[in-house]
Order: structure tokens, then C-alpha cells, then sequence
């Protein structure tokens, strides 16, 4: 996840307020102005001394800047950086800095070589692209391929122990979390954003499913969902493969009647998960229309993610592994 700082250099308390709603991970400053930014927000303030800017315009600042970077300091390459040389640096340092003035910026500044530069500083003259930079850099997780799979079974599984994960955020028609019982398939469950004549919408949730179920994590990481607490980010994954991060407010994990639903792609590969007997419990169809599974079918097409299987505390390990 990419550090977004934002640099209130001159001072503006309109620029700052925006900055802090936006939320950005800190504030670069003058050493004069720490303590008025800190009175406005809890939030972290570097000081231009702590992190100092360095035009890279020929070769000599280039090498400059490494030789720095690798001496521990913290070095911001000044706006009107060129991508060949800040290549250059991230070949030779992990970590880099990049003035950015506007949302295009920031993305090129993200996407470089691939990982990109991991702290963004964005300028005043970018105010106005601020939550966009924000947003896309640290809630975006990229893409997740989703395939259409086939129901092959229903069945109900007697009671067992589920785990509703109620975040912090309004989640959109289309979306969910990817769970299963192994961590080589897992389902896409929707949030619940529909109402019902019975039941009114309570869209910051995802009725995920039992609690020995693997879900989806950041940073191409599993849990199981009884792991999950307060304060955790997880997964948030659309119909259309684009993803995000969502904060967990609460886990709520009660005794419920449960299904065991199992499908299979045209590929041959083959998954189950365990999901709480209700109605307000959907699955994505093909088409990215949330389906309830009281009225799931055998033959019915939804979206699941394949990968392979094996995880170590929900890291990818390379090993023979079958999980079912």
C-alpha cells in the first residue's frame, strides 16, 4: 500500500482540512507550522528538514540521490521527474519518494517499474485531485480474474458457527468478499445491500460464511474468517474483478442453519463453501446480479476466483497440498 503524504507547504488551512477529511497518512510541513497542523487532526507531520526535496535533472542528481537514500535519508525527488531515472533509483533503493501535482502524475508515479514508487507527495497545486489520489492508491487493490461456475450441489449441513463481517464502509450492488474452503477457489458472496420486504439493507455487511472458511486478503494473503477482528482491512471484491480495501468494524459469529454449496468451472476445477440457510445471503451470478441461496439451483452460474492451493498462515508457500 502506498504512503500518501501531502505537503502543506505554504500553509493553508482549507488545503489541510482537505488533506486530513481525504486522508492521507501524513503531512509535510514546516518545522515552524507542526504544532497548528497537529491542533486541526490526528495525524503524522514530517517536517521539510526530516524530508528534504532533490531536483533530479541529469545524471549527478541521480547518483546523488542514491547515495543519500542509501546513507538513511529520507529524499523526496522533486516534481518534473522523468521515468528513466527514477527507474535508475528504484533499482538500487526499496523505497522512494516522488512529488506529484495531479491524479495523472501519481498513478504514472505509482506504476512504475511496476511497483512504483511507495511514497507519494502531493503537491497544493493537486488539492483537487487529492481524494482521487487517494483513493486509487491506497483503496485499489487492482484487478482479481472471476470465472462463471457451475452449481453442482446444495445441500444444508446442520447448524454451525458463521461469521458476519460488518465493516466501515457503504459497499455497492456487485460486491463482496471471495471465500471458500480452500484457498484455490473461493466464491464471490455479496454484501448485503438488498433489501426485502422482511429484512432492510445493511450494506457495510458480508454474510461470509463459517469460521473455518479462507477469505481473500490485501496483499494476495488468506484468513480464516474467525481471525478477523476489529480494525482489520480486507479484501472487497466487484463483480467486475476491481478491488478494494474495506476496515472491519465488528465480527459477529452466531449459530446458524447452514448450507454447503459446491460448483465447478469449465476448467475442471471444484469448490465448496459453507454459507448461513437465509435469504438475505447472495451469491454474484455470471451476470453480477446478487442471487440468494434459498433460491440458488444446481445448474446455476456464478462467480468464484481459482488459484492454486497451499498457504502457510496465509502466505503462498510452493507445496503438495490438497484441500477439500
Amino acid at each position: 500500500m502506498k504512503r500518501i503524504i501531502f505537503k502543506a507547504v505554504p500553509f493553508d488551512k482549507t488545503l489541510l482540512t482537505l488533506a486530513l477529511e481525504s486522508g492521507v497518512d501524513a503531512v509535510l510541513a514546516e518545522p515552524d507550522m507542526v504544532d497548528d497542523i497537529k491542533a486541526l487532526g490526528r495525524v503524522d507531520v514530517v517536517t521539510t528538514k526530516e524530508m528534504p526535496t532533490l531536483a533530479v535533472n541529469e545524471k549527478a542528481d541521480e547518483e546523488t540521490a542514491v547515495a543519500r537514500m542509501q546513507a538513511g535519508e529520507n529524499v523526496i525527488l522533486e516534481k518534473g521527474w522523468e521515468i528513466i531515472p527514477v527507474e535508475n533509483i528504484l533499482a538500487q533503493v526499496p523505497d522512494v519518494a516522488l512529488e506529484v501535482e495531479s491524479l495523472e502524475r501519481a498513478r504514472l508515479a505509482a506504476g512504475i517499474l511496476e511497483r512504483g514508487a511507495e511514497t507519494i507527495v502531493v503537491l497544493p497545486e493537486a488539492a483537487a485531485d487529492l481524494k482521487d489520489i487517494v483513493s486509487e492508491l491506497k483503496l485499489a487493490q487492482g484487478t482479481v480474474e472471476l470465472a462463471p461456475a457451475t452449481i453442482t450441489r446444495i445441500a444444508s449441513a446442520g447448524l454451525g458457527h458463521r461469521v458476519c463481517v460488518d465493516t466501515i464502509s457503504i459497499l455497492k450492488k456487485g460486491q463482496g468478499m471471495l471465500v471458500g474452503n480452500s484457498s484455490a477457489f473461493t466464491f464471490l458472496v455479496h454484501a448485503e445491500t438488498e433489501s426485502n420486504p422482511y429484512v432492510a439493507a445493511r450494506p457495510f455487511r458480508i454474510n461470509a460464511g463459517a469460521v473455518h472458511a479462507y477469505c481473500k486478503m490485501p496483499g494476495d494473503r488468506t484468513n480464516y474468517l474467525e481471525e478477523l477482528s476489529s480494525g482489520n482491512d480486507v479484501l472487497i471484491v466487484g463483480a467486475d474483478g476491481q478491488t478494494g480495501l474495506a476496515t472491519v468494524g465488528r465480527c459477529k459469529t452466531e449459530v446458524r442453519p447452514m448450507l454447503l454449496i459446491e460448483a465447478e468451472t469449465e476448467s475442471g476445477a471444484k469448490g465448496q463453501v459453507f454459507l448461513q440457510n437465509a435469504e438475505t445471503i447472495r451469491v454474484v451470478s455470471e451476470s453480477g446480479e446478487p442471487v440468494s441461496v434459498v433460491t440458488l439451483k444446481e445448474g446455476d452460474r456464478i462467480l468464484a476466483a481459482t488459484d492454486e492451493a497451499g498457504r502457510h498462515f496465509g502466505m503462498r508457500v510452493k507445496e503438495e497440498i490438497k484441500e477439500g
